[in-house]
């Protein structure tokens, strides 16, 4: 008998073990919801309606040779005929990407690949974990390594791999962090003038470029107003420049407001409604514009804004109201009922503890590609008109789809996408962009 209760109390433990250890792995694809301790944004600190909702359907420029409009779908996808298949580029998936790197090669010294350790905004928790600054090529501010190397945004050859990996990935907008001329990050170097160059590169391969405008110092509702003149009037006329048409009928570029929460509603809507003192609304300067939304309460300020549609940005599912996905369906209700659009952004993992060391609790382990395919089916699920990728190459945070291979050095061992290829996540990305616009064509039927 005691023989039998030893046997049955074995069991118990093994099975008790068993669930705690199904537990724990399926903390990676679904972590607790909340806003966590970390405030949104590469430097980030402690601290802190007269609208048209917007048809999706991109008003494709003319196809470069060799490219063919399709069916009914002519205004969100194009179809490249090649001798042994047809494969399309969707415009109703954006991807986020950055500009921002540089190398001695080009830029004479390393730029972002040599990022500082940012400290805790708390001293004690701060001098509990390392501090300085990365030292590449060996020692990069990321837990991954590009294919590329520690590369410069400025290189041709760059450039033109990263639209090739980005069309192979099926993704027809390239979402342009930007800044204005002369203006940079706090770590980097002004690159708007660089942005010609993308856009060539970017159409060579019939993609579209938006812009994703920064919050830099003394961003006002007058400084907007004169940053959509001047990409307006700069790039407008590019056959990459991104556009689609409203509910109206107007064609209108579409423009991402990173930390748009960072404004008052009220000063917000001096640009973005009618009666506004600066307003674009009506003018040769109108678009779509987009917020970002962290908190539950400033979906009541994007509509107070003005604003045409929010998107979540973050890919660390649980890190924040807007990018918990057991948020999107009710997001997506709220938006529905005041007219505004719903861009839910998904990424295929997050860890930044290469920049923030004591950041670990915001790590989302991307389980080969699973943790991505649960966020691609969340966003899916409240059938969105856009959905948004974080990112193609935010190295910092670890959120990147661009190819990745394995490394080790004296004193780095970097995560790799093994055992899966270097363009697994491009592979997934287009997979699951393709699925999208199958059951986007059964939600209109």
């Amino acid at each position: 008998m005691t023989r039998l209760r030893r046997k049955a109390l074995v069991a118990l433990f093994l099975f008790t073990l068993f669930i705690f250890g199904t537990m724990m792995g399926l903390r990676t694809l679904k972590p607790s919801d909340g806003f966590s301790d970390m405030a949104p944004g590469m430097d980030f600190a402690g601290e802190r309606s007269d609208r048209r909702h917007a048809d999706v359907r991109d008003v494709a420029a003319a196809a470069s040779p060799g490219h063919s409009h399709m069916g009914s779908s002519s205004d969100t996808k194009v179809v490249f005929s090649r001798s042994d298949r047809d494969y399309s580029i969707f415009y109703d998936v954006h991807i986020f990407y950055y500009l921002w790197y540089g190398s001695p090669g080009v830029d004479n010294k390393y730029i972002h690949w040599d990022h500082v350790l940012v400290p805790h905004w708390d001293p004690k928790i701060a001098a509990s974990h390392a501090q300085g600054k990365h030292t590449p090529p060996e020692d990069i501010a990321s837990s991954f390594y590009p294919e590329l190397g520690p590369y410069s945004s400025r290189d041709p050859k760059v450039l033109e791999s990263h639209m090739a990996q980005i069309e192979a990935a099926a993704a027809g907008v390239l979402v342009l962090s930007w800044y204005p001329p002369s203006v940079a990050d706090d770590h980097g170097e002004p690159t708007e003038d660089l942005v010609p160059a993308v856009m060539d590169a970017a159409h060579r391969h019939s993609i579209k470029v938006a812009f994703h405008i920064q919050p830099y110092k003394g961003r006002t509702e007058q400084s907007m107003h004169d940053n959509i003149r001047y990409i307006t009037d700069k790039y407008g006329k590019h056959g990459a420049f991104y556009r689609f048409r409203s509910s109206t009928g107007r064609v209108l570029p579409l423009f991402y407001v990173y930390d748009s929460y960072l404004t008052p509603p009220e000063t917000w809507a001096e640009l973005l409604t009618a009666k506004g003192s600066h307003s674009i609304r009506g003018t040769p300067y109108d678009g779509i514009f987009m917020a970002l939304i962290v908190e539950e309460r400033h979906k009541h300020d994007i509509l107070a804004s003005g604003f045409d549609g929010m998107y979540t940005y973050f890919a660390s599912n649980g890190f924040s109201f807007g990018s918990s996905h057991q948020n999107w369906k009710a997001i997506k209700s709220f938006c529905d009922a005041n007219n505004l659009l719903f861009v839910p952004s998904v990424g295929p993992g997050y860890v930044d503890t290469a920049v923030r060391p004591w950041n670990n609790h915001n790590t989302r382990n991307r389980v080969n590609g699973r943790y991505y395919e649960t966020s691609l089916q969340a966003a899916l699920s409240v059938r969105p008109e856009i959905v948004t990728v974080t990112s193609f190459n935010q190295w910092h945070e670890g959120t990147q789809i661009e190819k990745a291979v394995p490394k080790k050095t004296t004193t780095r061992l970097y995560l790799d996408y093994q055992p899966n290829q270097p363009d697994h996540y491009l592979e997934l990305t287009r997979q699951w962009a393709e699925n999208f616009n199958k059951e986007k064509d059964k939600w209109l039927m």
